[in-house]
């Protein structure tokens, strides 16, 4: 059973950092390898060809492990979730009958990709609503996507969890309603992989996409991508030397190769041996791989359920377990709370959430304790105008 881990990070103690869904704290071990990464690129006459392709190639077999993927050929290093998103765009078989399903309010990034395919396609795009009854709203969404997906639906692109609130879609329902009209499954990984069990050879999804700087707790401006055999001999977006055959044959560059390295090789980024990025993203993925992602979620559960229990005693809503993560979580308040005076508070104890949409979003990890929370659970108290009785 994992204990608190704050040890492992460098937060200030007088604050309580409860938003790792905007940006994970460094580890310290991620910090000095990405010092290490500095010093070697200091001295370039030190790397050597394979320091190209074997850092790469590790990061890739973590990752797989990770989320359970057989074939780590099948991982691509991306360099933002847009990144990703576009490679997909590129290659997908779609026509004006055709449309695309999306949820209500999901990040960007996996919007913008699908906005500018429809407008080139013809294709339409259908954005399925969160449910407007709080009793079952995660129940009622996730239905709701499932009617959506029809026969002329070409893919659907959802979250494992929603960005803005934590809540939970139901991938392998999706991934069963996908299959069974011949769409594909395009997943945005960003805010579950790493903290959420995700099981790829259960899901099966055309597509995963996942920045590395939230729940993988890896740099900014380094992500990692599945594709399956869908996408085997598509067009990158990008036509980089790195990612063709016999690329590492220095010497033989000159000599033009028309064919790419196996599979998802084709869709890394260019440059993707980066030398300081790639050695924090290995540290921060055996350091995961050490926690195990299952432990890091049962953490969570444990240390936020007394605290949730309080938060609905004061009128908040928040979604149910079945249908929210435990790693990230939306709380929504009721006319009894003053919202400005609650953000007064958050900043006055050092408590750092998010607002996103109608939803006060909460992150906690593996560096957060009960101490965190009573104080966050303290905000609320001093923000309310009126007590339930």
């Amino acid at each position: 059973m994992l204990t608190c881990q704050k040890e492992k990070f460098n937060l200030p103690e007088d604050i309580s950092y409860l938003n790792c869904a905007y940006m994970a704290p460094l580890l310290e071990k991620v910090k000095q390898a990405g010092y290490q990464g500095i010093a070697a690129k200091e001295s370039p006459f030190q790397i050597v060809v394979s320091d190209f392709f074997e850092p790469a190639e590790e990061v890739k077999k973590l990752y797989a492990r990770l989320i359970n993927a057989s074939d780590s050929n099948r991982i691509a290093i991306i360099p933002s979730v847009s990144y990703g998103m576009a490679n997909v765009a590129k290659n997908v078989n779609i026509s004006s009958e055709n449309n695309i399903v999306l949820v209500e309010e999901q990040f960007p990034s996996n919007y913008y990709a699908w906005k500018r395919l429809a407008d080139e396609s013809g294709a339409s795009i259908k954005i399925v609503p969160a449910a407007k009854n709080d009793e079952n709203r995660g129940e009622c969404w996730n239905q709701q996507i499932l009617e959506a997906i029809d026969s002329q639906t070409a893919l659907a692109a959802v979250p494992n969890v929603h960005w803005a609130d934590g809540t939970k879609f139901d991938l392998k329902s999706i991934r069963q309603r996908t299959s069974e009209v011949g769409a594909l499954l395009i997943i945005d990984g960003t805010q579950s992989v790493g903290a959420l069990p995700f099981d790829l050879a259960e899901i099966q999804p055309d597509a995963l996409i996942c920045a590395g700087y939230k729940w993988l707790l890896g740099p900014y401006a380094f992500g990692l991508a599945y594709y399956g055999d869908y996408f085997d001999g598509g067009r990158p977006i990008e036509e980089t030397w790195i990612n063709r055959d016999k690329s590492e044959h220095f010497q033989g560059l000159v000599k033009y190769q028309n064919d790419y390295k196996p599979k998802a090789f084709r869709y890394n980024v260019g440059e993707f041996s980066n030398f300081i990025l790639l050695p924090m993203m290995k540290a921060a993925l055996e350091q995961l791989q050490e926690w195990q992602v299952g432990k890091i979620q049962a953490y969570c559960k444990r240390m936020t359920a007394p605290f949730l229990r309080q938060f609905e005693e004061m009128g908040c809503w928040i979604e149910k377990e079945n249908f929210r993560g435990n790693h990230l979580f939306g709380v929504r308040l009721n006319d009894h709370f003053d919202l400005e005076k609650l953000k007064i508070e958050f900043e006055k104890k050092r408590v750092f959430v998010s607002l996103r949409g109608s939803a006060i979003r909460i992150a906690p990890h593996l560096y957060n304790d009960e101490k965190d929370f009573e104080k966050l659970l303290s905000c609320f108290t001093n923000a309310r105008t009126k007590v339930l009785v």
